[in-house]
């Protein structure tokens, strides 16, 4: 074995040491980059303890900054991010975002979906009517307006969005929330990109904020690969492993 063999070697197995559960995940993986969107009442920071796993795992993970103006907007900027990404990609949904990554996702990169918690519309399909189909959640009445924008009032946030959070932890992410403008809510999506990619939805069973049998219409209604996790609307932080896994299923499945 000539030198250059024998570092390799020697790095390899220092490596293993040091982090074997990253070396293992390194194999199997069709995508290697993940792309997160979040939805109203919330910023990027909300994925942060999933994209930890994911990384700790060996992808590449990406919040997208979700201006929350309109539709069209978001769908451009999640557009942009995507862009940046070299291979195959998972795009990743949760809440509204939902509307986003069914629009979004026909993007030749995109090779699966993940929906946490959100709306999945069919193309031009008026997703508050089919909402309506349904009990409105509790949140729906903690929505407060100021002109064109709107947020959840602090009690709405800690019993409605982040209902199994600590209270410290649900009043941080409370200051960070970011407000939508109305027009967002008036967007319909085009496509549907869950027709031709393969999806995977998180159900949150104790949600308040999407009804969770609203999300099990919808998520039978993809023919999505499905979980259910006993958890607020904020599942992607309260039950951050199992939705990580849920990304990682996704990530290793071959269209």
């Amino acid at each position: 074995m000539d030198r250059r063999s024998f570092a390799k070697g020697i790095a390899l197995a220092a490596a293993t040491a040091l982090s074997p559960r990253l070396l293992r995940a390194e194999e199997g993986f069709a995508a290697r980059n993940v792309v997160l969107v979040h939805g109203l009442f919330a910023d990027g920071s909300c994925w942060s303890e999933v994209i930890a796993r994911l990384q700790a795992a060996g992808l590449n993970a990406t919040a997208v900054q979700n201006p929350l103006t309109t539709l069209e907007d978001a769908v451009a900027e999640t557009q942009r991010v995507l862009a940046w990404q070299e291979g195959p990609t998972v795009l990743v949904g949760h809440s509204f975002a939902g509307m986003i990554v069914t629009e979004a996702g026909i993007d030749p990169k995109v090779s699966a979906l993940v929906y946490v918690a959100a709306r999945a519309p069919d193309a031009g399909e008026d997703y508050t009517e089919l909402a309506k189909t349904f009990p409105a959640p509790p949140a729906s009445s903690g929505i407060v307006y100021d002109g064109d924008e709107g947020r959840l009032t602090e009690a709405a946030f800690l019993r409605d969005f982040a209902g199994d959070l600590a209270e410290a932890r649900a009043r941080v992410l409370y200051a960070v929330q970011q407000p939508f403008h109305k027009a967002l809510l008036a967007g319909k999506t085009n496509h549907a990109a869950w027709r031709s990619k393969p999806s995977f939805y998180a159900v949150s069973t104790e949600d308040r904020t999407i009804n969770p049998d609203l999300e099990r219409f919808m998520a039978k209604r993809m023919g999505a690969t499905t979980i259910e996790v006993k958890g607020s609307h904020l599942s992607l932080i309260s039950h951050a492993q199992e939705i990580t896994d849920l990304i990682l299923q996704a990530a290793r499945r071959r269209r």
